[in-house]
């Protein structure tokens, strides 16, 4: 089969195109950096020709100018849809988020919540992936856990309460996007996606933590604290440590998923996930040592 990946440079799509490529399915990887952006239907349209599927993995956990989550999640996957169809793709798989709902104050989850509505109403048969916290190589969760560990002696944990939380590998994610793609046991369904371990938060930075042979000491912040520091490190970091949407998301139960009037389907038992969240997986997920530097500032000038 030929599959377009949105979003096919990026953490997951890139995961997802070796999954294909390795099953023998030949990939057509977009995003802004290939020239093709969602918000350009022609450019998709023109992307889409020929292809039998279309995995739709582009998104945003902040918003920028020309980025809004409206403009990419909302007017993005109309028009990711409205190719598909002109061209005649016969499956569409949708990447979305564990808690994404109408109506709940959170511009991230709403948006991603209207990208699935759209998605399911559409003329294709389609597989929307409620995916939960995705870790490994090039993600945020390990990249930032790591960075931050090797900074700050001290790690603020979000709210006074902790969250669970089943951490699911990008390889075990990207293996069921590929199905969603492929696979006519997928077609139609909704399918929410976690890991095989549940943690709690403060768990899973003490097992990264451990790996890395530090010893933070952890202290419980206010949620609006840490409202108000995303709301800086987005203004002064090229990749912020932690985004708005992010606290949001990391403030809730990262293990209950959504449904909605739509409902949910079960993963097939051949495609849960299976990889925990141990030493190893976490080894190869982590970046080079360092700190967080003057080449993570928005406005640095370094090298």
């Amino acid at each position: 089969m030929k599959i377009a990946i949105t979003g096919g440079t990026g953490f997951v799509g890139r995961a997802l195109a070796a999954q294909l490529e390795a099953a023998g399915h030949q990939t057509v990887q977009l995003s802004r950096r290939t020239g093709v952006d969602v918000q350009d239907l022609v450019a998709l349209s023109k992307a889409f020709a020929g292809c039998d599927a279309v995995a739709h993995c582009a998104g945003i956990n902040r918003e920028l100018p020309g980025q809004r989550y409206e403009d990419v999640h909302v007017r993005g996957t109309r028009n990711v849809v409205t190719a598909a169809e002109s061209a005649g793709v016969r499956r569409l798989v949708l990447m979305s988020f564990l808690r994404a709902r109408p109506n709940c104050g959170s511009g991230y989850h709403e948006s991603k919540w209207a990208a699935e509505e759209i998605v399911r109403a559409s003329s294709i048969d389609s597989t929307v992936i409620k995916a939960g916290v995705v870790y490994g190589s090039g993600d945020h969760l390990l990249d930032h856990l790591s960075h931050a560990l090797y900074s700050f002696p001290v790690f603020g944990l979000v709210g006074f309460r902790d969250r669970p939380v089943r951490p699911i590998a990008v390889e075990d994610l990207a293996r069921i996007l590929a199905a969603g793609a492929t696979d006519p046991r997928l077609a139609n369904t909704t399918l929410p996606v976690t890991g095989p371990e549940q943690l709690t938060l403060a768990g899973v930075v003490a097992r990264v933590a451990e790996v890395l042979g530090k010893r933070p000491v952890f202290v419980r912040l206010p949620i609006v604290l840490h409202r108000f520091m995303a709301q800086v490190l987005e203004r002064t970091m090229k990749i912020p440590m932690i985004s708005l949407a992010q606290v949001r998301i990391l403030s809730e139960s990262l293990v209950e998923p959504f449904a909605g009037s739509s409902g949910l389907d079960a993963v097939p038992d051949d495609l849960r996930p299976t990889q925990r969240f141990d030493p190893e997986a976490i080894r190869r997920g982590l970046p080079e040592p360092g700190r967080f530097g003057c080449r993570d500032l928005s406005f640095s000038t370094c090298a």
